[in-house]
């Protein structure tokens, strides 16, 4: 194969659409020859790329890693209310059904094992965000892990629910969704935080309908 032809598709090319395939088949879902295929080129291209099987894993693990704890931080950071920090990542995390799926499939994978090590990462630097969130509203060490922990649990099982019954969950654009976050806020965080935030917001209560997120708007 010429070098312009095995050049036509980059290494990020084949870790998206590794990633995607983990996100519909599971990381054993990950095949070189079936990926190829629904790419439109050769194994050829992949073997430019990449050594074998894992190594293209890795370069879609690093990836998605960036995608979900670089990229999304990165975004909510701009917050400056630890609050509505709180609120943006809730909305971001349960906005996105691809990244959603990846999640899930890549949270049940046992092998190979390296995959583990990856979703423990995104996973600490998520909890250890929140927990910083809460520290920033006042609370002391221990209590902001306890509620960093609780919001964190939700988080997951909203993906169990989105696994299990999927027909059950509001679309990013459906008005449940935002009394969805809307009864997150309410329930994730402490009473004295919700009092500062009526305050802030005209006396306005959690039952009041508010403007959902601009964070809803991301794309699937």
């Amino acid at each position: 194969m010429p070098k312009s032809q095995k050049n036509a598709l980059s290494a990020q090319d084949w870790a998206e659409a590794a990633l995607e395939a983990i996100g519909r088949r599971g990381v054993e879902g990950v095949a070189v020859e079936p990926l190829a295929r629904e790419l439109g080129v050769t194994k050829g291209s992949f073997y430019w790329h990449f050594a074998n099987r894992d190594a293209l894993l890795t370069a879609a693990l690093a990836r998605w890693e960036a995608r979900e704890t670089d990229e999304v931080l990165a975004r909510v950071q701009q917050e400056t209310d630890p609050r509505a920090r709180i609120k943006r990542l809730v909305t971001e995390v349960n906005t996105s059904r691809r990244a959603s799926r990846i999640y899930t499939a890549l949270s049940s994978a046992t092998k190979p094992s390296f995959v583990r090590e990856y979703v423990e990462r995104v996973s600490r630097r998520r909890l250890q965000f929140l927990i910083d969130c809460y520290a920033a509203l006042g609370l002391g060490p221990g209590r902001a892990r306890q509620w960093a922990l609780q919001t964190y649990s939700v988080f997951l099982g909203s993906l169990q629910i989105r696994r299990d019954l999927p027909g059950e969950w509001p679309a990013a654009d459906d008005p449940a969704f935002a009394d969805y976050v809307r009864f997150l806020m309410v329930s994730l965080l402490p009473p004295e935080a919700q009092a500062e935030d009526n305050d802030d917001n005209g006396g306005r209560t959690a039952d009041t309908p508010a403007a959902a997120s601009p964070a809803v708007a991301q794309s699937r």
